[in-house]
């Protein structure tokens, strides 16, 4: 059993209680976690005060991005074991997790170089007893509260802009799977950061979430999770006027067209949806293929579907590893029930091959219309839709026809067609021929229930800093007091 600290101001805190994190393969327990006490969260908001109102604080855009440089290194130093944590968290497969871990610190390095980069601007004020000017300055104490399928990288877009923009951060993992984000704490000091700049507080109850997003000491709430809860979030958030950015659920469609590659599509359909056994935000959940194609495109991917090797995540042989906990396995049995006992036809899947424990094959529902509940709600696993579309238009009504808008694939060799239908669909981020790829350079984030604000990218620099409009009269004159302006 591994034993892990909360990490608060200097101190490595075990708390009062604690609680077990569940290894989803082998369904024992693996991690002793602290349970967070609400004494605990308000320390660990007034930690990351003091180091935002102190050395932090103080601290040049060219010094934080050293610091985040040498950050980089530790995480490289440290991907094994950051990988290992994850997969026996979260069950996803080692190969993955360990390919995120080291490719986590470039999104380190790329703000490290916006950390100096942060300049305002001279404004003409259109008088000339006045110079105006815009400063952007940090908005100070973040809360991040992150979901259980990839904390790390999850983490990342939030911890390294608001890093880089001078905030300070106190972070609550997942109970699902904490380990990670505590071990991640453990190398600020070794980086040579202040005390409170990143903070965790974990718990298995869902309070401790509630009484670090309500703090009235946090300046911005940053979310990653399902639309109920982060409605929640953004209400508590509200409660004490912080602004939050929140990235929530999808039910991505992938669009095939006839004059697309086929096999590169089918590959996409099966990369999109039953990677990470479906267990993410992106998943490309509803199929949409042209129906000149349907029948050849369902033979593709179902074929490919049956053939995913399920096991031990972290065996390199396994595409496909447990789904994380009990409660997420039960949900996905429910909505493939209800499909087959509306009709729908299961082509492939719905059961756990004989596995037992966590596992869930990988499933295709056919002959379903959006209108189906398959089609409409988020099932965060791996069960994909497939639906049939005559034309242009009518696929890009079905792909809008939902509440979420985090993303889309598009099939085709017709460059008109690329530049037309991304332009009517109204999601925040669009693959062509390609799909589930991100970057630190490029915005994420979602419209509609998908969520608001984007993370990666300036943009997501952008969501830690405020503006701050200066006015210095320049002739020394008293002004009428009663006249504005």
């Amino acid at each position: 059993m591994r034993q892990v600290d909360m990490q608060i101001g200097a101190e490595r805190r075990p708390g009062n209680a604690t609680f077990e994190s569940i290894d989803p393969y082998t369904g024992e327990p693996w991690a002793i976690v602290p349970e967070a006490s609400q004494a605990d969260v308000n320390d660990a908001v007034a930690a990351a005060r003091a180091a935002f109102e102190g050395d932090w604080g103080a601290m040049t855009g060219t010094a934080r991005g050293r610091l985040l440089r040498r950050l980089a290194e530790l995480i490289t130093e440290s991907a094994d074991d950051l990988a290992l944590a994850e997969t026996r968290d979260n069950g996803k497969l080692l190969r993955e997790m360990g390919g995120q871990l080291r490719g986590l610190p470039a999104w380190y390095e790329y703000y490290a170089g916006l950390a100096d980069k942060i300049d305002g601007r001279v404004v003409d004020t259109g008088r000339g007893d006045f110079f105006g000017y815009v400063s952007r300055e940090a908005v100070g104490v973040v809360a991040s509260i992150l979901p259980w399928n990839s904390p790390l990288l999850l983490l990342t877009f939030k911890l390294a802009p608001a890093l880089a923009a001078g905030c300070t951060m106190v972070a609550k993992p997942s109970e699902q799977a904490p380990v990670s984000i505590l071990l991640l704490a453990e190398l600020f000091e070794k980086a040579g950061f202040p005390p409170g700049v990143f903070n965790t507080v974990s718990g298995a109850s869902r309070q401790v979430g509630e009484w670090l997003v309500s703090h009235p000491g946090v300046d911005h709430v940053s979310f990653t999770g399902s639309e109920a809860t982060g409605s929640a979030v953004a209400k508590a958030a509200a409660g004490h006027l912080a602004p939050a950015t929140l990235e929530l659920g999808g039910k991505s469609a992938n669009i095939v067209f006839p004059d697309a590659d086929l096999a590169a599509a089918a590959n996409g359909l099966v990369a999109g949806i039953f990677a990470a056994a479906g267990q993410t935000c992106i998943a490309g959940s509803r199929g949409l293929i042209h129906e000149d194609v349907y029948d050849e495109i369902l033979e593709r991917v179902a074929d490919r579907a049956a053939r995913i090797v399920m096991g031990d995540p972290k065996k390199p042989e396994t595409e496909m590893g447990p789904i994380c906990f009990p409660g997420q396995l039960q949900k996905i049995e429910k909505f493939v029930t209800e499909a087959r006992d509306s009709g729908a036809r299961i082509v492939t899947g719905g059961d756990d091959r004989g596995l037992g424990g966590l596992f869930f094959a990988p499933t295709i529902i056919a002959d379903v219309t959006n209108d189906a509940t398959v089609c409409q709600e988020e099932i965060f696993g791996p069960v994909l839709s497939m639906l049939r579309f005559s034309d242009e238009q009518e696929a890009a009504a079905l792909a809008n026809d939902s509440r979420y808008g985090l993303a889309a694939g598009i099939w085709t060799k017709d460059i008109q067609r690329v530049f037309r239908l991304t332009k009517k669909l109204r999601v925040g981020t669009v693959w062509v021929n390609a799909y589930r790829t991100l970057n630190f350079a490029m915005p994420f984030g979602g419209v509609k229930a998908s969520g608001f604000g984007r993370e990666n990218g300036s943009e997501g620099l952008d969501e830690y800093l405020r503006d701050k409009a200066v006015w210095i009269e320049t002739t020394g004159n008293t002004r009428d007091p009663f006249v504005l302006g």
